[in-house]
């Protein structure tokens, strides 16, 4: 179990980036979503002991995370957000030269570990390829396999299927999903389609704060039975937006669908459907800057 317990964090020049974050994060994989800005990383790299909170505590089971610093980090995987490679370098000899780094010096079992992980990454058959010949999808892959190295318990990754294309997006969240049946996973992203595929939790930080959290089905009870669709026109957008509560726009086979919150038929061509996870990110994001 993560606990993180009245964190906040404020930069030089009076930024606030976290505001008293209060989070529990079992087992399985824990989406935190929110746009760029929302404190999304600086929460990762507190967890990740990169970074100090001005207040608050964070645990990892019994591990005080902020005075155990080196313990945590024996048992950390973590994929940042921006991820540099040696271009000229393959990925079996990174890899390997990574694992001496975290202190697995003994060859024979380092060996059999680096080439496990480059099997389970589906990167095995381009593992003598230079890194600077990869794919955007492939150095996705290379970094949860570092990621792993040592069989983490904790697992962070930072926005990692920004930039994939539809077929490496889901070869990465079946990777997740797989190491996350096993350690607490916690997947920072601004991608609602990645927390709703894959997460069995989530929460929504907006501005430094938690605005909502829980499993990503019961955070859409609150509003169920009040959104509404049609079709609409690019004309009518500015009249929609000025009469109702407008949650988004989507568009279906050409069609451009607009979602609306309220509590009784909004009016003409307006039927009611089931909520989903981006109904309530944008409801989200309209509460906080209300």
């Amino acid at each position: 179990m993560l606990r993180i317990e009245r964190v906040s964090k404020t930069y030089p020049g009076g930024i606030r980036a976290l505001r008293d974050v209060r989070l529990d994060i079992g087992p399985g994989i824990f989406g935190l979503l929110g746009p760029n800005g929302a404190g999304k990383t600086t929460l990762m790299r507190a967890v990740a002991t990169l970074c100090e909170p001005d207040e608050g505590e964070i645990h990892f089971g019994e591990l005080d995370v902020r005075l155990r610093k080196d313990e945590l980090r024996r048992i950390l995987g973590y994929l940042p957000q921006e991820f540099g490679v040696y271009p000229r370098v393959s990925a079996l000899d990174l890899l390997d030269h990574l694992a001496v780094l975290k202190g697995f010096t003994a060859s024979g079992p380092r060996r059999e570990m680096v080439d496990h992980l480059l099997q389970v990454t589906n990167l095995w058959e381009v593992r003598r390829r230079r890194l600077g010949s990869f794919s955007g999808g492939m150095r996705q892959r290379f970094g949860i396999a570092q990621a792993l190295i040592g069989n983490p318990r904790l697992v962070i990754v930072d926005e990692p299927t920004a930039g994939l294309d539809p077929e490496e997006r889901t070869r990465f969240l079946d990777l997740l999903s797989a190491i996350g049946e096993d350690v607490v996973v916690v997947l920072s992203t601004h991608i609602v389609d990645d927390v709703a595929d894959v997460c069995q939790g989530m929460a929504i930080l907006v501005d430094g704060q938690v605005r909502s959290q829980g499993h990503p089905h019961a955070v859409l009870e609150r509003l169920r039975g009040s959104v509404w669709s049609r079709a609409a026109g690019r004309d009518e957008l500015a009249d929609l937006r000025r009469d109702h509560v407008v949650l988004g726009t989507r568009w279906d086979a050409g069609l451009r669908v607009v979602h609306v919150l309220s509590a009784e038929q909004p009016g003409q061509g307006f039927a009611p459907v089931e909520p989903d996870l981006q109904d309530l990110y944008f409801d989200t994001l309209r509460q906080a800057s209300a």
